[in-house]
């Protein structure tokens, strides 16, 4: 190779290694949840949690409030999302099992409209009175409260998020199978609710734990029962309705659905990302500090679990014969 062939060579190189590299990569894609409440409640701040210890599989997640209608707004928003993997969200016994009796109309279909995913958490309700209430009466038991109603019918009065909530149809499942009768006192909402009881408006309710347990422990509310067959590894101490009442069990439950629609091979991976977060011990730990036990569950278990409590409180709104609209 002559000298001009050779400078030409070593030209056309020296510009090759100085000329950028550019690297053919496709950005992260974000992963939407909607979850259907507004934010710092406990499904939101457990959605949090797990969309913090996904990101490290699944990249950015961004979380969208959608409140409204008892959770419908955010879970029809849901069922009318592009089956792509990009967008999931919240799935709870209001909406999927419940809303389904209350309302003449709904704008999704709790079961054909989704693809579920993993159930997330349960949490026991709790029966729990105020403590002024209990100490005036002499209530330290169950069996003091069931003595005290059979005995004093329409004395007590309990309270509840509104007609047809959890904690107004807990209240109904109780009252027929413990043969008493109690005033219902429905109310525009959880917290109202609680602010009642706390007040000594009302004597009673049957509230999620993971609600209740700040008042349990601050000694305004006393815990009686657990509403679960057995009792809860939250809450050791407090029996379960179980142990009197075989069973009767009512629970608090949510987790992850897509639109319906969406690739079996990305509900695969979906689920197996959030399974591991929820088997993680700091997820258990932070889900126990709000009184949440995380439940793993395969995509088709979920799915029986939603068409199993869709069945029970078809019943349950029936008998109590609450309806919204």
């Amino acid at each position: 190779m002559n000298d001009q062939r050779r400078l030409l060579c070593l030209g056309a190189a020296g510009l090759l290694a100085s000329a950028p590299v550019r690297v053919s990569a496709q950005p992260a894609r974000t992963l939407r949840i909607i979850v259907p409440f507004a934010p710092g409640g406990p499904i939101d701040l457990t959605v949090r949690l797990l969309a913090e210890k996904a990101r490290e599989s699944l990249g950015p997640i961004v979380i969208e409030n959608r409140p409204g209608a008892g959770g419908g707004i955010g879970v029809a928003a849901l069922a009318r999302s592009a089956p792509d993997g990009q967008t999931i969200g919240v799935a709870a016994v209001a909406m999927h099992a419940i809303n389904p009796w209350l309302f003449s109309r709904l704008s999704y279909d709790p079961i054909r409209d989704f693809a579920p995913i993993t159930q997330m958490v349960r949490i026991p309700n709790v029966l729990v009175i105020n403590t002024e209430v209990a100490q005036r009466l002499r209530i330290d038991s169950l069996r003091d409260f069931i003595a005290y109603v059979r005995a004093n019918p329409a004395k007590l009065n309990y309270a509840s998020g509104g007609n047809g909530s959890a904690g107004h149809l807990a209240g109904e499942m109780f009252k027929q199978r413990a043969g008493f009768f109690a005033v219902h006192i429905p109310y525009a909402g959880g917290g109202p609710a609680q602010i009642a009881l706390l007040s000594g408006q009302v004597d009673f309710s049957l509230d999620n734990l993971a609600t209740a347990a700040p008042n349990i422990r601050a000694g305004r509310i006393r815990a009686l029962a657990v509403t679960t067959a057995e009792r809860s590894p939250l809450l050791p101490e407090v029996p379960a309705f179980g142990e009197f009442y075989p069973g009767f069990e009512i629970d608090t439950w949510w987790g992850l659905t897509a639109p319906a629609g969406t690739p079996r091979e990305v509900l695969v991976r979906l689920n197996e990302v959030f399974v591991a977060a929820l088997k993680s011990p700091d997820i258990r730990t932070r889900f126990a500090q709000m009184m949440a036990e995380p439940v793993a569950t395969t995509p088709e278990q979920f799915a029986g679990l939603i068409q199993r409590e869709l069945q029970r409180y078809e019943k349950v709104v029936k008998a109590s014969g609450a309806q919204v609209d």
